[in-house]
């Protein structure tokens, strides 16, 4: 800790704080558009269900590569973003989606 007049800590920081926006912007400054939260489709539907057999269904959750979508994009639950991932796997593996796409 170094020892400065005023007392306060200094953690070498540079100018000593976040910076702020001057109040009311710049001229045409427009608020950010607000996002509703994504809700997980099967935790508000539950008679969706995740099973491998139906690659209709998993077919909104892999891109037209065959890459799984990330669930900050979907919107799915950590749970069901594991359960989604290991479903993709097995019908990647038993031939029902495809690993990869030309």
């Amino acid at each position: 800790m170094s020892d400065n007049s005023e007392g306060r800590k200094d953690n070498g920081g540079g100018s000593g704080g976040a910076r702020r926006r001057p109040m009311g912007g710049p001229p045409g400054f427009r608020r950010p558009f607000f996002r509703r939260r994504k809700v997980c489709p099967f935790c508000a539907d539950k008679s969706l269900k995740i099973e491998y057999k139906d690659p209709k269904m998993m077919g909104r959750f892999i891109t037209e590569r065959g890459k799984m979508v990330p669930s900050r994009i979907t919107g799915v639950c950590a749970q069901h973003q594991r359960g989604l991932a290991k479903a993709i796997k097995q019908a990647r593996h038993i031939a029902l989606l495809p690993f990869l796409v030309k």
